[in-house]
């Protein structure tokens, strides 16, 4: 691993839950390790997690096994459930006294196990991880022995044994290569010395964009995405909810747009509700077809935007965190809804949503013209047959009428005995 020249060791700390946020993380320490010239000698990932999402976890273990630099994980306290998938993808393993591995189970966001075939997957994946590392033949024997061994691999997966090891105990168990007091030192027990440390410093864009990409932000980001939907349609005219709701899908995007993950068929989705949605607004009165099948087109665009494909396929467990970030977005998206229209809410999103003017007949205000009403209990004269209705002649003034019952006459006497529904109604004058 020497050169002629003095040896590069990139290092990468990866300290945080193993989420979409340290995946990307990884991901560009890895490509700036490749992009530099010379290239360095060794990647060396420090570790300390308690672990966190299955599909990240695997996507960092695929990126490290292609990574044509030579791994090394340095586990510093603490490598648990998808944090020990990684450090069995790495090269050289090397824990801190006092560290612990293992223990990765898969659950659920319960915290309890998940049913079997997940456990029998991810257990396949760890197995796989370590026999990967091939087997070497101890000196003075003649038998091969696993690098790392793929049974123990596996049992830290296995619910009824979900196995932990202390740092002695996995160097006796050979799933990593020694103890180390810090990175110097692991760099050194690789056999490279007076090497120069390059470390990996996320810029901005990383930062942002892994922020966007955290649960949390993204189940927010859903929320403003339904609420201001919503509200557009049921607030004529407001702007604003339409304004944040773009803005607030532009950057839940943003992150798999950047990392070019983004599928085709989202962006088709996504653009398919929103014009069935905006027919539903401007052109289509009420809320029908058009609108809900704008809707569920918008929701599966969002979920579909989170899932993580792999050659292996789609299960059901892929969808679990997805649907758990929409179904989050989703009701907070209810509850910001009946905050900003409740009598808490804004008194000016108030005006806009409900109606808060009384009108009164003293400012003008009529629906039913009133004045016919101060005739009933007077006569008049049929001007027209009443079959039921015609015409009545009440003074000097005709007005239309209907019949009570019995169909009446031009010229027959009649009495008005009531005033309903714009409606005058009369009867035979005995």
């Amino acid at each position: 691993m020497l050169g002629a020249t003095q040896p590069v060791v990139f290092v990468y700390n990866l300290d945080s839950e193993i989420d979409a946020a340290a995946w990307r993380h990884t991901r560009r320490a890895l490509e700036s390790a490749e992009r530099m010239s010379p290239a360095p000698d060794l990647f060396l990932l420090k570790i300390n997690t308690y672990g966190g999402a299955v599909d990240m976890a695997d996507s960092i273990r695929t990126a490290l096994l292609r990574c044509p630099i030579p791994t090394a994980a340095f586990v510093d306290h603490n490598a648990a459930s998808a944090g020990a998938l990684i450090v069995l993808a790495c090269d050289s393993a090397f824990m801190a006294p006092g560290s612990s591995l293992g223990a990765a189970t898969v659950v659920n966001g319960e915290g309890e196990p998940m049913p079997p075939k997940y456990q029998n997957y991810w257990s396949s994946v760890m197995r796989s991880t370590a026999a990967g590392h091939g087997k070497y033949v101890p000196e003075g024997d003649s038998v091969p022995r696993w690098r790392r061994d793929p049974d123990l691999a596996a049992d830290m997966v296995t619910p009824t044994k979900a196995l932990a090891y202390t740092t002695q105990e996995a160097v006796e168990a050979g799933l990593v290569d020694g103890v180390a007091a810090d990175v110097p030192d692991v760099i050194e027990r690789l056999g490279i010395h007076d090497a120069r440390i390059e470390y990996f410093k996320p810029d901005p864009t990383d930062t942002f964009m892994g922020f966007l990409a955290s649960a949390a932000v993204r189940a927010v980001l859903v929320m403003l995405i339904l609420g201001g939907i919503y509200m557009e349609m049921h607030t004529p005219g407001l702007g604003f909810a339409a304004a944040v709701a773009c803005v607030a899908a532009v950057l839940y995007f943003l992150p798999m747009i950047v990392a070019g993950t983004l599928a085709l068929w989202v962006v088709i989705t996504f653009i398919i509700g929103i014009v069935l949605l905006a027919l539903e607004i401007f052109v289509i009165p009420g809320f029908g077809i058009a609108g809900v099948a704008g809707f569920m087109a918008i929701l599966a665009s969002l979920i579909g935007a989170l899932l993580h494909y792999s050659d292996l396929g789609l299960t059901a467990h892929d969808f679990m965190r997805p649907l758990g970030i929409i179904a989050g977005g989703t009701v907070g998206a209810g509850l910001l809804v009946w905050l900003l229209t409740s009598r808490i809410g804004p008194k000016r999103l108030q005006k806009a949503t409900s109606l808060t003017h009384e009108q009164t007949v003293s400012d003008g205000y009529i629906g039913v013209d009133m004045d016919p009403a101060q005739y009933v209990g007077r006569t008049g004269v049929a001007t027209t047959p009443l079959r039921p209705a015609g015409k009545v002649r009440v003074g000097g003034t005709v007005f239309d009428a209907t019949s009570t019952g019995e169909f009446i006459d031009a010229t027959a006497p009649v009495k008005i005995v009531r005033y309903e529904a714009a409606q005058l109604y009369v009867e035979p004058l005995d």
